[in-house]
């Protein structure tokens, strides 16, 4: 693929889960196994590039007409592993969350109400024939959800640099049936300690989102465009995940201290780059 210039990044983070070709029936197997074999797949920044290029013309396309045959690829452990883009899907659900999102003035302005109405036809025509349907990868913008760090260790974060025209990387990858324990874990502390929560619902949810995979599955929690937005110190700093598993091992342990001020650091690090959201 020839090389594109760079463009502003959306500040978005990424869990992705990652699924060995035999999770794939035929003959989509077939295709992703011959996917893997090009050297020309495109990366991360590719998909960013064409999603953004369609926003461009007038009216905007807000979903692709047609679902992206691009996946990301990993071989993990020699066996080859596959997260399908599927972004036409991801593009029908992140249009659905951006009344959450944007005011509305904001909101028609860049999406005007018919073309929102025609996606929104559109995908419910689409999930009655695909009830199953769902994405391999979620995304958040401005922010990691703390219930993503619960799938994760601190020993599995990696961080690098970046130099000249390498961007910085932060990212955990981790063995789907150790994200699957975590989850049963941390909900189990969780609900000992308190009755409800965004917290804990929001664990929940990325619970049965992973259930639907196969068990030899990897699962990536990538902070994506954050690292463009954060200065290079507060990355080096941040052990999220060690402060997640930090506070659920104190409810565990019925100390309420010590996760108080686990929930504190963490409530504190993800305010501040929240509040960059609106800073000019």
């Amino acid at each position: 693929m020839p090389k594109v210039s760079s463009v502003i990044v959306p500040y978005a983070s990424y869990l992705r889960v990652y699924e060995p070709l035999a999770a794939f029936p035929e003959p989509e197997r077939g295709h992703w196994a011959r996917y893997a074999r090009r050297t020309d797949r495109p990366s991360y920044q590719d998909e960013l590039r064409r999603s953004l290029a369609d926003l461009l013309p007038t009216p905007p396309v807000p979903v692709p007409v047609h679902e992206s045959g691009d996946a990301f690829v990993l071989d993990v452990d020699g066996v080859v592993c596959v997260c399908p883009w599927r972004t036409r899907l991801r593009g029908w659900q992140a249009l659905g969350d951006l009344a959450e999102e944007l005011p509305a003035p904001v909101l028609d302005a860049v999406l005007p109400p018919l073309v929102r109405h025609q996606a929104s036809q559109d995908y419910e025509r689409w999930m009655a024939g695909n009830p199953d349907a769902r994405p391999w990868i979620r995304t958040a913008t401005w922010q990691v959800p703390l219930n993503w760090f619960v799938l994760v260790s601190d020993e599995e974060r990696t961080y690098e640099k970046g130099s000249g025209e390498n961007s910085p990387v932060l990212r955990y990858r981790t063995p789907m049936v150790q994200a699957r324990r975590r989850v049963a874990r941390g909900l189990r502390a969780l609900r000992d300690a308190i009755d409800e929560g965004p917290l804990i619902d929001g664990l929940i949810d990325v619970g049965r989102w992973l259930e639907e995979f196969h068990p030899r599955s990897l699962v990536e929690l990538d902070y994506g465009g954050l690292v463009h937005v954060l200065p290079a110190a507060e990355l080096d700093g941040d052990h999220s995940a060690a402060d997640v598993a930090e506070g659920i091992e104190a409810l565990r342990g019925g100390d309420g201290l010590v996760a108080g001020e686990a929930y504190g650091r963490l409530v504190e690090r993800w305010r501040a780059v929240r509040d960059r959201r609106s800073a000019n």
